[in-house]
């Protein structure tokens, strides 16, 4: 009997956006899912704990704190993930956060397209993201951010280092280790190889084409030698609208918790180059699978909840000065102008903020329009 395909993930105060993730997921063939989370108030936990009680998922409290060493949450909760039944069972698992989708453009769009047009003997696909921005979409609606959001990076985008980030489906059974012939699950790619693990395993990217010989030893995205979106994406949703924004930005980040989620982050992340609704073909499949979920005892109210305590959060944000003025600066002209001219941007203004950008790259920017007239 073949085990589970499981995704591994950490939430803080991601309420609102549980139930849409989950449904998604489940329509395209992931069956198991371990959420570790911490310090929530806005009701994911409980609704959480709903789910756990009808069999969608596994929950618990993420027990970084108490791993020897010290560890953030992120990393903590893959440490302990390990040595779970969750990953035990598994045939194939995925670590991946709240705001990443998994976009499979081989077949129907289901796991099972993915891996007979990868090749039945692959044993990890690494999937690059594919940066979202907000769509110019400044306020919160309790929508499905599939829908909402549809600008995003072009597919060839080498900066800002963030742009081609991968996560990884592993296949657990090449070895005896929970990662197949790695031993441990990392946050990007399965890490610490076991004797023959760079040599052996069949590992592809999101074009199904073999990784370099480096990135099966280290490597956390790809570059310009590698790179593609052939047969899946992961669309990463990174900002949702600016008044969610507001919220994550408060709430901190789970792996680099010493970095301010604030203008730099904003203006590397929110993309609105391009469009791309390519996902959508799959929403029915995935607005059917919420309707079963909603469908259980509990779990309609407990997502009610968590949108009225993530609308509070945001309006008493707003009503703070130093984040009315931050939220104002996000979805001002100026920054909505730049989102969709990114790619005029050096590393290095990326990695500042908009602070660094000179005037004259806006007001080259500004006479776009015109040129294009002429």
């Amino acid at each position: 009997m073949s085990g589970s395909r499981l995704i591994v993930t950490c939430m803080k105060n991601e309420g609102p956006f549980i139930l849409e993730w989950i449904a998604y997921h489940r329509s395209i063939g992931f069956d198991d899912f371990l959420v570790f989370t911490n310090d929530c108030d806005d009701g994911t936990v409980e609704m959480l704990e709903t789910l756990q009680g009808h069999g969608i998922l596994s929950t618990m409290d993420n027990p970084y704190q108490r791993i020897e060493g010290g560890m953030n949450p992120q990393k903590g909760a893959l440490f302990y993930a390990n040595d779970t039944e969750q990953v035990a069972r598994a045939e194939w698992v995925m670590v991946s956060d709240v705001d990443e989708y998994v976009n499979i453009h081989a077949g129907n769009g289901t796991l099972d397209a993915l891996w007979q047009a990868a090749g039945e003997d692959v044993d990890n696909i690494s999937m690059q993201w594919r940066l979202f921005g907000n769509s110019d979409v400044d306020g919160y609606r309790d929508a499905w951010v599939t829908d909402q959001f549809d600008r995003c990076a072009p597919a060839f985008c080498p900066s800002p280092v963030q742009a081609w980030a991968v996560k990884t489906l592993v296949r657990t059974t090449g070895g005896k280790w929970p990662c197949g012939r790695y031993k441990r699950l990392g946050v990007h790619r399965p890490i610490d190889p076991g004797a023959g693990a760079t040599k052996h395993t069949n590992w592809v990217d999101g074009s199904g084409r073999p990784v370099l010989r480096k990135f099966r030893e280290d490597g956390w995205r790809f570059g310009t030698h590698s790179y593609g979106y052939g047969l899946v994406t992961l669309n990463h949703y990174a900002v949702r609208s600016a008044d969610s924004f507001l919220v994550k930005r408060d709430r901190g980040r789970v792996n680099h918790v010493d970095r301010d989620q604030g203008l730099a982050y904003w203006l590397r992340m929110n993309f609105n180059m391009e469009r791309d609704t390519s996902i959508r073909r799959h929403l029915p499949r995935a607005k059917a699978e919420l309707d079963g979920l909603l469908a259980l005892r509990g779990v309609k109210t407990r997502h009610a909840e968590a949108v009225k305590a993530h609308r509070g959060k945001i309006r008493d944000l707003k009503a703070r000065e130093d984040m009315a003025a931050f939220h104002a600066e996000i979805t001002s002209d100026r920054m909505k102008l730049i989102s969709r001219h990114l790619n005029l941007l050096t590393r290095d203004q990326f990695n500042t903020g908009p602070d660094a950008i000179a005037p004259e790259v806006f007001e080259r920017i500004e006479r776009v329009p015109e040129l294009l007239a002429e």
